[in-house]
């Protein structure tokens, strides 16, 4: 092979590695960014006293789990209320979370489209509307719902990373009206 042809091949060997790795950048900037939750996975648990706004006090057990998935993370829950009588209610949710465009910001995959896409649930059929924003060392999940009269309620937890575990705070409110408050530290598990 002569000195002329040798330096063609690898110029054309050249070119095709920056067409692949201008076709690979180009293709990275139409995803939206992945959730970089390795620090929150894990479960955590812990006992609260939820305020209400008649001031009433109620005192809840509380865990909570957080895990990684191919495309964002998962977030489950469960709180637990003893009664009076010794009997136990406990209320557990599991919200899916996955990039949307906006840095920092996660939309709910709570629901699948006709085409198996995930989708947001519909506030005016009364269901939630939820997202998660990741910030520094809190993990922000929020749900607002449409209420029946037209108004709304929001629920926003506030999960921030601490040297115990996660500090939860919790707060309802309906039309600006606090319902309920809550502020515990989650003891990783």
């Amino acid at each position: 092979m002569t000195r002329s042809a040798t330096f063609h091949s690898f110029t054309i060997a050249r070119l095709h590695m920056l067409a692949a790795l201008t076709v690979l950048a180009l293709l990275s900037l139409g995803q939206p960014a992945q959730a970089d939750i390795s620090r929150f996975v894990g479960s955590y648990k812990g006992s609260a006293d939820v305020l209400s706004a008649d001031g009433t006090v109620q005192p809840r057990d509380m865990s909570m789990e957080i895990g990684a998935t191919d495309k964002g993370f998962t977030v489950r829950w469960t709180s637990t209320r003893t009664r009076e009588n010794g009997t136990e209610n406990s209320k557990s949710y599991s919200i899916r979370f996955v990039p949307s465009e906006r840095k920092g910001i996660y939309a709910a995959a709570m629901g699948r489209n006709v085409f198996g896409h995930d989708v947001q649930l519909d506030p005016m059929q009364g269901e939630p509307y939820v997202w998660a924003r990741l910030s520094g060392d809190t993990l922000s999940v929020y749900s607002l719902y449409v209420t029946d009269e037209g108004g709304y309620e929001i629920q926003q937890y506030d999960r921030t990373l601490v040297a115990e575990g996660l500090r939860l705070k919790f707060q309802r409110l309906r039309n600006g009206t606090p319902l309920r408050s809550v502020t515990t530290v989650l003891k990783r598990q």
